[in-house]
């Protein structure tokens, strides 16, 4: 294992020391590498990935875990007129109820179960028929059995995974929830339609929100929509499932009192999932050419904010929660600008107490998902999207 406490280097280690350069350091946190050269930094120096090659090469080389290389799609070979069938025959269907939908009928008042049936059709005109739920608690088979507090409710707050635009759709067609941007280097979050999730897991990764984009925090996201499940995608972009990224400080802003529910999905074949931007064209056909698609969702236990103080019980009271309402939108009314967005509340570290609760909601998600946290951030994607356009070039 590479130390944790001294700069270790590797040059060309031999084939039974090649993954030594994947293993975990004290905190469970893994950086992916080359095979060719390994440098890992201790905590304190940063813990930022070296090697000897550009960062394009990195993940083709490495034998660790590259989780923003897109995954290969397995050759149709003698079966590519089926697969060039099956894309052509789906295409026109799931064009025409996405835009139906998104243009019109998400507009009208035609009721939540009405719009998660279209939804579904969304889901199953390109094959994602099977779900493979499980929920941490509960025995195979008896998921049909009432399991209360096991599964988001309203007023809840969904952690959720970001590999795939189908995130997006799912989640929606099961919760119907509001939809939140998380970014690196802020605790505020930006609501996102259903349409501008989809597409935000085809876009690349932002550190900082757009200039003058309408921030908030949870908590008012909370008293603004008492009826309504909250998603936040912490690790601000997409990766290809193979390992999860640092958090976003948004998911601090939760009451105290508030369950966030961790959920990791995962797909199979995980050639859907999009972590390089603008693959469009890819993904499409990834989605459409193959029969059925399958979804793996795990449901982790409850998890607190514990660095939040309590609510009293005289402030639940409905008169103080409006005043707070009225207060909280009238100070995002005129803080909603990027340029004062970064307060000292967003750029102070973390105390103990916060880094255990996105430790724990990102051991979590990591545990559903059979993978490891990983070390690389936004920033570091953003360097490999642009040397990946380059090797491409």
């Amino acid at each position: 294992m590479c130390s944790q406490t001294h700069l270790l280097r590797l040059s060309s280690p031999p084939q039974s020391s090649r993954r030594l350069c994947a293993q975990d350091n004290h905190d469970g946190k893994i950086l992916a590498v080359s095979r060719s050269r390994c440098v890992l930094q201790p905590d304190d120096m940063g813990l930022h990935p070296q090697t000897s090659e550009d960062p394009a090469n990195a993940p083709i080389l490495g034998s660790g875990i590259a989780p923003f290389f897109p995954v290969t799609s397995r050759p149709a070979g003698i079966y590519l007129p089926i697969h060039v069938f099956l894309f052509f025959f789906k295409l026109p269907f799931l064009f025409t109820v996405s835009t139906a939908y998104f243009l019109f009928l998400q507009w009208f008042p035609l009721g939540s179960l009405f719009k998660k049936a279209i939804l579904w059709m969304m889901l199953g005109i390109p094959g994602i028929w099977w779900i493979d739920l499980q929920i941490d608690g509960v025995k195979k088979g008896s998921l049909a059995k009432k399991h209360e507090g096991r599964v988001p409710e309203p007023s809840n707050i969904i952690a959720s995974s970001f590999t795939s635009p189908i995130d997006s759709l799912y989640l929606a067609a099961i919760f119907d929830p509001i939809f939140t941007v998380s970014y690196p280097q802020t605790r505020k979050v930006q609501r996102i339609s259903l349409f501008g999730a989809i597409f935000r897991a085809l876009q690349k990764p932002q550190e900082h929100p757009p200039k003058n984009a309408k921030m908030t925090d949870l908590a008012t996201l909370l008293i603004q929509h008492p009826q309504r499940v909250i998603v936040v995608f912490p690790e601000c972009t997409t990766t290809n499932g193979q390992g999860i990224l640092p958090f976003s400080p948004s998911l601090l802003t939760a009451p105290s009192g508030t369950k966030i529910f961790p959920i990791s999905l995962r797909y199979s074949p995980p050639d859907i999932t999009t972590p390089v931007p603008g693959a469009y064209i890819s993904f499409l056909w990834n989605l459409l050419s193959q029969p059925t698609h399958c979804i793996r969702v795990r449901i982790a236990e409850v998890v607190y904010n514990i660095s939040n103080p309590p609510v009293s019980s005289e402030k639940r009271d409905p008169k103080y929660l409006k005043n707070v309402l009225e207060t909280l939108i009238d100070d995002s009314a005129r803080t909603s600008s990027t340029d004062t967005l970064l307060s000292i509340s967003d750029t102070e570290e973390t105390t103990p107490e916060e880094r255990w609760v996105l430790d724990k909601v990102g051991e979590a998600l990591a545990r559903l998902g059979r993978v490891k946290r990983v070390g690389l951030t936004a920033k570091d994607k953003a360097a490999f999207i642009e040397a990946w356009g380059k090797k491409k070039s």
